[in-house]
């Protein structure tokens, strides 16, 4: 060291010593500059980078769908458990309630898609828990008690995951944002024809996997024709070489149970229509998946442009909405139509929606009646609730 340097060292020294609250804020301010530029890359990371980081930290997760999963909640699921298990993190797919809705049914066998039903939360298989398509979980005994870890989701909600959150309410479906993470990670669709061992990259879309993903976006926005966003067709573009077409065929099209036919006619036979909208009551019926598929009629009859149906099962009343009418936010509608009934829960986007209210004796449990409800309703679809 020349003594010129020697000299400038020493100097430094005696300052340093002679005042240590300015080198006690020096080495602060170097230590919350290098912090928050790790930081700020690490927030800068796109969110499926992030996400597969956030999952690589765990043995393993419980991916949690919405009680009776549709295939947008499934396949989302099946997107999540397919990157854990890429990135070393063992995933299981879980869920309340049922699976009935014949679609629904279709797409769980032909995709081979392993779900386990739960009911309660002691049933999870681990503590880590993913929530995908809904943002809160709910329909099993002790939900409440559960904090998960990750919240991938596209509908309304407060609901948070304390390591990771995306809940993007633009987008017409949760698949999308799950083939998005993929497209991050500049995954490849597998061809259905290939293996996945044929291709050459670090992270893969399996071709059942990206077959699931693409009819999720299409049932969610009905056939990419409402409630769309950019990213959904994005999504699907980016999916479409691994989308294997007969097993896609075979999801869409599935058979038609007698009373699933039925219970549509009867929402259409039972209607009661003011001006523009249409709320029929169906009854008692066995299979509450019917219920939507009734309402996906009655919207398309010429002159209604926002349409209720509702039925009854096992204690519990079930309304299903859909909505054409900008004046309708059939979310909005049902949610306020329901808010005084105790024990009651509904809400959705602004083109679909549902609730469910518990019932005793094929009453309420509330002092109204079906009649009230009714006219909740209607008053609701108005706009005056």
């Amino acid at each position: 060291m020349s003594v010129a340097a020697d000299d400038v060292v020493r100097r430094a020294v005696a300052f340093a010593q002679s005042h240590p609250e300015l080198l006690a804020a020096l080495l602060v301010t170097l230590v919350v500059l290098v912090g928050g530029g790790y930081v700020m890359h690490r927030l800068s990371r796109p969110r499926g980078v992030r996400f597969a980081a956030m999952l690589a930290e765990y043995d393993d997760v419980s991916v949690l769908t919405h009680p009776n999963p549709d295939p947008d909640a499934m396949a989302a699921a099946m997107g999540v458990a397919s990157l854990a298990e890429q990135v070393g993190t063992a995933a299981t797919i879980q869920f309340s309630g049922q699976i009935r809705h014949q679609e629904n049914r279709a797409f769980r066998n032909v995709l081979e898609a392993e779900l386990n039903p739960i009911e309660r939360a002691e049933d999870l298989t681990s503590q880590t828990v993913v929530l995908v398509d809904h943002n809160e979980p709910r329909g099993f005994a002790g939900s409440e008690t559960v904090r998960p870890v990750a919240v991938v989701d596209h509908h309304p909600g407060e609901g948070r995951g304390e390591a990771f959150t995306d809940v993007r309410t633009s987008y017409g479906a949760c698949s999308s944002v799950i083939a998005e993470y993929f497209d991050d990670l500049d995954a490849t669709p597998v061809p259905p024809e290939n293996h996945e061992s044929e291709i050459d990259s670090t992270y893969v879309v399996p071709s059942r996997v990206a077959t699931g993903l693409f009819f999720g976006i299409l049932t969610d926005t009905n056939r990419l024709t409402s409630g769309i966003h950019a990213a959904d067709f994005d999504a699907s573009r980016f999916l479409s070489p691994g989308v294997d077409e007969s097993l896609l065929d075979r999801i869409a099209n599935p058979q038609v149970s007698a009373e699933t036919l039925e219970i549509k006619a009867t929402a259409i036979r039972e209607r009661e229509v003011e001006g523009a909208f249409a709320i029929s009551n169906v009854g008692a019926v066995s299979n509450v998946d019917a219920i939507p598929q009734a309402v996906d009629e009655l919207i398309l009859l010429e002159g209604v442009t926002a349409a209720i149906v509702y039925g009854t099962r096992d204690g519990m009343l079930y309304l299903s909405g859909r909505s054409r009418d900008d004046r309708v936010h059939m979310g909005r509608a049902i949610e306020s139509a329901l808010s005084d009934v105790p024990n009651a829960s509904g809400g959705g986007h602004a083109r679909m929606g549902g609730g469910q209210v518990p019932i005793d004796d094929d009453d309420f449990v509330w002092p109204a009646r079906k009649t009230t409800l009714t006219d909740r309703l209607w008053r609701a679809l108005e706009g005056d609730l």
